[in-house]
C-alpha cells in the first residue's frame, strides 16, 4: 500500500536511485553491504511484486506447507525491502521480524506438509534461541533507560510525559496522561520490574515460566492499548507463547490439537551442523546486549569484524526503546500556496494535526511517513534529507507520494510553493473542548518552489 509512495520510481526515497548510489560507491561488494532481491530490479512492479509475493508465501505457511522454507523466503523478502527502505523501514520491530523469522528457520520443520496430529517437529536448541530473542528484547528494554543516564526514567517522571510524545498515541493514551501523578509513577515502577526481573522467569521451571509469560504478554497489551507501534507488541506476544507448553492450554484444545506423541520434540537440523550455527547467533546476539552495559566500549577482534559482516542482514540485533524520553511534542506541518501568502495544510491520516480529532487505532497497520515525521520533528530537516524530497515530489504533484496523505488541500494542480512549520503540542485538560493545544509556529523548512523566481 505505501512502497511506491516511499522507495518507488517517484516516491520520496527511491530505491533505484539508492542502490545506484551504492553501487558507485562500493562497487563489486555493493550487494554484501546492501544484500536485496532489488539489485536484479527496483522498478515499482518489482517492489510491489515482493509485497505480494510475501503475501501468498506467508498464506501457504499459515497452511502448514513447507513451514522451514517459506521462513526462509520471507526472510530474504522482508530483508530485501528494510535494506532499500531506509529511512522507513528501519524500526525495531523490523528489525525483530527479520531476527524472529530467521531463526523461524531453523525452528520449524523442512518438510512439505508436516503430520501435526502425530509429531512435534521442532527443534530445542532454536526454541531456546527464541527464548534468547525475548530475554534479550525484554531486559534490554530496562537496561538502556538506566544506563542511558535519563533523569526522567530514574526519577520516575517519565509516564508522566510518554502518553502525550509517543508518535503515534490512541485516544485511550489522553485518559492515561492524566492519571494521578502517584498513579504513573507506581506504573512505572511496575514497567521496571517487568523488564528487569520478569525476562528471568523465562528458563525458570515451567509454572514460573508460564506466570513470566502470561505477565509479559499483558504489559504487551497494556503497550497496545494506548500507542499505536505496527506490529511490534502482537510479534511480542507470538513469542511469548513460546513460553507455554501443552499441558498449558485448556484440555478441550489439547485433546483436539495436541499430536499423538509424548511431546518430544524430533531433531529438524543436526546438532553437528546447527550447533555451531547456534553458538555463533548466540555469541554475536549477546554483544548488543553487553553494550547497554559497557558503553562507550569497543569489541576487539575478531568480534568486531563479526558483527560488522553480519549486520548487513539485520537479524542479530540489540533493542530498547525509548532510552531517552521525549518530553515535549512538536509537530511538523507540511503547507502548501499559490502565491506565497496563503497557505494551506496537507492532512496525514494518522498523525497529530486537526487538534479537534482525536487520535485514532491504526496498528498493526504502519503508516511509515506519519511515524518517520515524527523522528523529523526532533531535529532540523538538515538531518532529515528525506523531508526536502517529500516536498519536492508535493510541488511535482506525485501520486504515489500524495497518496500517503489523507487531504490534498491542491487537487486540480500542485502548489507554487511549499514549506514546512512546527509547533508544539500538549493534550488538553479536563473540561476543555477537542484533543490538543497547539503552540505558536515557527518555520522549520524554508519555502521552496521548482519555478525560477524573477527579479
Amino acid at each position: 500500500m505505501q512502497v511506491r509512495g516511499l522507495i518507488g520510481a517517484r516516491g520520496i526515497s527511491p530505491a533505484a536511485e539508492f542502490l545506484h548510489s551504492a553501487g558507485e560507491q562500493l562497487g563489486g561488494s555493493a550487494w554484501k553491504v546492501v544484500p536485496t532481491l532489488c539489485w536484479l530490479n527496483s522498478s515499482d512492479g518489482f517492489l510491489v511484486g515482493l509485497c505480494v509475493a510475501g503475501c501468498a508465501v506467508s498464506a501457504v505457511l499459515i497452511g502448514g506447507f513447507a513451514p522451514g522454507p517459506c521462513a526462509l523466503v520471507l526472510w530474504g523478502f522482508y530483508l530485501s525491502l528494510c535494506s532499500v527502505g531506509s529511512p522507513f523501514l528501519n524500526f525495531q520491530w523490523d528489525a525483530l521480524l527479520l531476527e524472529t523469522a530467521l531463526l523461524a528457520v531453523f525452528y520449524l520443520p523442512w518438510k512439505w506438509r508436516p503430520d501435526w496430529s502425530r509429531e512435534t517437529p521442532v527443534s530445542r536448541v532454536a526454541r531456546w534461541l527464541l527464548w534468547w530473542l525475548l530475554f534479550r528484547l525484554m531486559f534490554a528494554s530496562g537496561v538502556v533507560k538506566l544506563s542511558s543516564g535519563d533523569e526522567t526514567w530514574r526519577s520516575l517522571s517519565a509516564l508522566r510525559v510518554h502518553f502525550e510524545t509517543q508518535p503515534l498515541p490512541l485516544w485511550t493514551a489522553w485518559y492515561v496522561h492524566h492519571f494521578p501523578p502517584w498513579l504513573l509513577r507506581a506504573m512505572e515502577a511496575i514497567m521496571f520490574a517487568i523488564e528487569l526481573i520478569v525476562p528471568f522467569l523465562i528458563v525458570a521451571p515451567r509454572r514460573l515460566r508460564h506466570a513470566g509469560a502470561v505477565i509479559l504478554v499483558a504489559f504487551q497489551v497494556a503497550i497496545l492499548v494506548t500507542g499505536n507501534y505496527a506490529f511490534f507488541n502482537w510479534l511480542t506476544i507470538a513469542l511469548c507463547l513460546l513460553l507455554f507448553d501443552d499441558a498449558a492450554w485448556p484440555r478441550r484444545w489439547r485433546a483436539r490439537f495436541a499430536p499423538d506423541v509424548d511431546g518430544t520434540p524430533a531433531a529438524v537440523w543436526p546438532l553437528r551442523v546447527f550447533g555451531p550455527v547456534a553458538g555463533l547467533i548466540a555469541i554475536v546476539t549477546f554483544m548488543p546486549l553487553l553494550d547497554a552495559f559497557r558503553t562507550g566500549w569497543r569489541w576487539p577482534e575478531p568480534f568486531s569484524g563479526l558483527r560488522e559482516a553480519l549486520a548487513p542482514l539485520r537479524s542479530f540485533n540489540g533493542y530498547g526503546l525509548f532510552a531517552v524520553m521525549t518530553t515535549t511534542r512538536s509537530e511538523i506541518s507540511i503547507e502548501g500556496s499559490d502565491d506565497g501568502v496563503n497557505w494551506q495544510a496537507y492532512r496525514f491520516g494518522w498523525k497529530p494535526g486537526n487538534v479537534r480529532i482525536a487520535p485514532a487505532l491504526v496498528a498493526p497497520h504502519q503508516p511509515r511517513l506519519d511515524w518517520q515525521m515524527w523522528f523529523a520533528a526532533l531535529s532540523d530537516y538538515q538531518h532529515n534529507p528525506w523531508i526536502i524530497r517529500f516536498l519536492v515530489r508535493l510541488l511535482e504533484d506525485s501520486p504515489e507520494v500524495i497518496a500517503l496523505l489523507d487531504w490534498n488541500p491542491f487537487a486540480n494542480h500542485p502548489p507554487r510553493y511549499v514549506r514546512a512549520v512546527v509547533c508544539e503540542y500538549h493534550f488538553i485538560r479536563w473540561g476543555e473542548d477537542g484533543w490538543w493545544t497547539r503552540g505558536p509556529e515557527k518555520l522549520y523548512c524554508p519555502v521552496i518552489s521548482l519555478r525560477k523566481e524573477t527579479p
